[in-house]
Order: C-alpha cells, then structure tokens, then sequence
C-alpha cells in the first residue's frame, strides 16, 4: 500500500477569527475581486461594509482592507471554500469544506453566526433549503443567522432587514 501525501490547501484570505467573538460572518468563497485586493466583500458593487453600518454593527463603514479591525468589534470572518475564488457555480466541488468550517465554529464558538447566503448556511448544516432568518438548531452553543447575500449578483434577492433583525439580535449580547 502506498501512502500519497497531499498538500495542504492554500486560503485565498485568511480566518478572521478569536475566541469570545460576538459575531462571525460566513461567505461561500472569495469573489475575484476580494482575491486581487486580499480583503473579505471588496467588489464595489457589494453591500456588506455600507450594511455592517447602517445596520449598526459597526460604528462607521469600513473599508474592505480594514477588515481585521472588525475584531476588536467582537465580529470575525470566514468562507465555507477557503481555497477558490469566484461565484458559487466557479467553486469547484472539492473546495467546499463544511466539516472544517464545523470544527473552527465549535472551536472558537462565537455568540452567533452570520451566514452572508443561503448556499453558505445550507451548504455548512448540509441541507437542500433553508430560510432567511434565525435558525432554530445550533452549532454547539452558537446561534445561527441567515442572511440575504450583499453580492450585487444576488441584488434581486436584496433585502437589508435581515441585517437589522441581525443586529438587534448581536447587540444584546453582552
């Protein structure tokens, strides 16, 4: 029997995370643009950083290349396909990496999870539908939250409020 070693998969941005985190976001996977600038949401046409703000998660909108000041907010950030770039349907099948994502979340366990798409949340907790929203089971003690995408490709399917209802529910941990 031979053994063949495999190499480690590279990340295109690195884990935001700490232990004791308020609130981590999670992504399917880097866009192009977020790739070139080494930043989470750094396509313009994103609403992730104006959201953040005007949904009162955080005291002013930040740039895509600020985004390791989000943990001295209490938020972290992460994909479920840490090594490609690119729309959903670009990620290659064996990129998507739920158990891995499972054990970082069990790991640093954060008040609550911020899925920033229903392929994120659905392709993590390993279900064919899912709805926007708080869903009802958890991730070790974690709560999770289904968030409509800020992609401008999903701009037909745009709706802020989940990002408020979000942050009422951020806000009153302590």
């Amino acid at each position: 029997m031979t053994s063949k070693l495999m190499k480690p998969k590279t990340h295109v941005l690195p884990d935001l995370l700490a232990p004791d985190l308020k609130l981590v976001f999670i992504g399917t996977a880097a866009s192009a643009a977020s790739a070139t600038a080494q930043a989470y949401y750094a396509h313009p046409g994103n609403f992730f950083w104006p959201t953040l703000y005007k949904s009162g998660l955080t005291p002013r909108k930040f740039a895509p290349t600020e985004f390791r000041e989000l943990l001295g907010l209490g938020i972290g950030l992460t994909d479920i396909a840490k090594s490609a770039t690119g729309s959903d349907a670009q990620i290659p099948d064996d990129a998507w990496d739920a158990d891995a994502l499972q054990d970082k979340i069990r790991k640093y366990q954060p008040a609550c999870v911020g899925f920033t798409s229903k392929t994120a949340a659905a392709s993590t907790l390993g279900l064919k539908k899912i709805d926007y929203g708080l869903f009802s089971q958890r991730l070790g003690e974690t709560r999770l939250f289904v968030l409509p995408s800020p992609s401008g490709r999903a701009r037909g399917y745009w709706d802020d409020s989940w990002w408020s209802k979000l942050a009422r529910l951020v806000n009153q941990i302590k």
